[in-house]
């Protein structure tokens, strides 16, 4: 069954056409009504899925503002008033069948964007977690305004009652976006975020690409005898579609292009262009009556071109974009000597692995800089080790409080000496140097990011603290609870030894957390 799934979701991009094909020939020769029933429970096992994969702390991660502001202004300004005009175009018979595909395709234009977005962004190795927040502000966002603009721009084509949509929408978006939620809490308290993310997540998302080819069959099946009735109607249906994506793709790479990095160009194509087509054929199917089937009908044919798109579009990504920057390999420890345990008589300790070795679980790393190029040299490491265990890294760096330390050097508080001017001026300099520090961060995380695209560091976790650097390390690693502290041999050139000793080996002997120092290999460090 698990292995049917997967294959399914693998190859959606011809298990959609291939199941609205059957659903064609089964409405044809068979009484398909009984089929209706189907559609509620089976809409559920299509978004749910979908909710339960989503990381909502994602959205709490600043830093990205310019590429999230854009991306939503085109998906709730541009696209609608874009597939309403097509669909003026296009779609302007005389049969009330030409009003109700204009309807469908404006639905497609309302609601952004589909989990599908943060797939196809992986796989021509954009940044997935911008692709993450797209989803998520796409999806409440279009919640909450596709009745409106239904209503406004649609309302002369058909009858649409607000309530009853927002409805629909609070029953196939916030219902499982909140159940989604609870099942990733209860399963991380469950099993551990390691292994739910790891083991129990995947197996989500197979289930909502069979909720997708079920529904398309059942539209096709429902709208079938029509459907052959009618060949030419495929043909006026696909029309707009292929133009609207075709537009779509080249639009958004040109403003990608010109306006930005690699990563975020293609996490705003994708979190345009793969529309939330499971969202709209729940709403189409169960929010317009009798008319749902009709509108559900474009719905379903936009899934064929959607994702055959999307697969091209992948293929041609580093054409237009350039390739991926590649990740520098991590050099691996060697494998230490050691007795091999056997399983039945390993102790009942979550720490241990078979094989004996004590692997603590890593899921929060504290990263101390000064900004020198050893502490470049061990973001590799942070960046290598969060990636490998999934764990949340946090960029730390600590401005010396110069009146501080002389103070301590001292052993008087030169404050008293020097008066409350310098006190008001050593304040004011810190707060300088906190804003420059931290303008200097974003940049070298920017570069970080391009240079290693999978390294979880992000702007939103930079922390710049100003006074003794060993003793805000050891309160941010303990207060925050971190697994890990990675920190390069704090220094420059010669006096580096000096300074490898009062802060790493500070922080070494005073923090409990687990410390873990790079130095330069001796090439770089000459």
């Amino acid at each position: 069954m698990w292995n049917i799934l997967s294959t399914l979701q693998k190859n959606l991009v011809w298990s959609i056409p291939i199941s609205m094909s059957l659903g064609l020939i089964f409405g044809y020769l068979f009484d398909a009504a009984f089929l209706k029933q189907f559609i509620i429970p089976v809409t559920f096992v299509m978004v749910y899925p979908m909710m339960v994969t989503l990381n909502i702390k994602s959205i709490f991660r600043g830093g990205d503002y310019k590429i999230q502001i854009t991306t939503q202004l085109i998906n709730f300004i541009l696209v609608p008033l874009i597939c309403f005009y097509m669909g003026k175009l296009f779609l302007s018979g005389t049969d009330e069948k030409y009003g109700l595909w204009a309807v469908g395709l404006f639905l497609i234009g309302v609601l952004p964007t589909s989990g599908m977005t943060i797939s196809w962004t992986g796989f021509a190795k954009g940044n997935k977690e911008a692709a993450i927040k797209m989803v998520i502000f796409g999806l409440i966002i279009g919640a909450i305004v596709a009745p409106i603009y239904t209503k406004v721009f649609m309302g002369t084509t058909i009858e649409v009652n607000m309530l009853h949509m927002f409805k629909q929408i609070a029953l196939f978006v916030f219902v499982p976006l909140f159940a989604g939620i609870a099942t990733q809490v209860a399963g991380v308290k469950k099993y551990g975020e390691k292994t739910w993310n790891q083991k129990i997540k995947p197996r989500f998302s197979p289930f909502s690409a069979l909720g997708v080819t079920i529904i398309a069959f059942v539209a096709m099946s429902l709208k079938a005898k029509n459907i052959i009735a009618n060949p030419g109607d495929i043909v006026t249906i696909l029309l707009p579609l292929i133009v609207f994506y075709l537009i779509s793709y080249i639009f958004l790479s040109v403003v990608g292009k010109l306006f930005f990095t690699r990563g975020d160009a293609i996490a705003m194509v994708f979190g345009v262009v793969m529309r939330d087509l499971s969202i709209a054929l729940a709403i189409a199917m169960t929010a317009f009556g009798e008319h749902g089937l009709t509108i559900a009908l474009l719905i379903s044919l936009a899934y064929v071109i959607q994702i055959q798109s999307a697969a091209w579009y992948v293929r041609f990504s580093e054409k237009i974009f350039g390739k991926a920057p590649e990740a520098e390999p991590f050099p691996a420890p060697p494998a230490p000597d050691r007795e091999v345990i056997p399983a039945e008589k390993m102790p009942d300790d979550p720490f241990f692995v078979h094989g004996g070795a004590i692997v603590p679980d890593i899921r929060k790393i504290l990263y101390v800089t000064d900004l020198s190029k050893t502490a470049r040299y061990a973001v590799r490491y942070a960046c290598g080790l969060g990636n490998k265990y999934d764990a949340e890294v946090t960029m730390l760096h600590v401005i010396p409080d110069m009146l501080e330390e002389f103070s301590s050097g001292a052993g008087i508080d030169l404050t008293e000496r020097f008066g409350k001017k310098w006190d008001e001026f050593n304040a004011k300099s810190i707060d300088m140097a906190k804003e420059t520090i931290r303008k200097r961060i974003h940049e070298t995380s920017e570069q970080i990011t391009k240079e290693i695209p999978y390294c979880p560091l992000t702007q939103g976790n930079i922390l710049v603290e100003a006074g003794n650097p060993v003793t805000h390390i050891v309160s941010v690693a303990e207060e925050g609870d971190y697994d890990l502290v990675i920190m390069g041999t704090h220094g420059h050139g010669k006096l580096e030894g000096a300074i490898v000793g009062s802060v790493a080996g500070g922080v070494i002997s005073r923090c409990s957390k687990p410390v873990l120092v790079v130095r330069l290999p001796h090439e770089e460090a000459m």
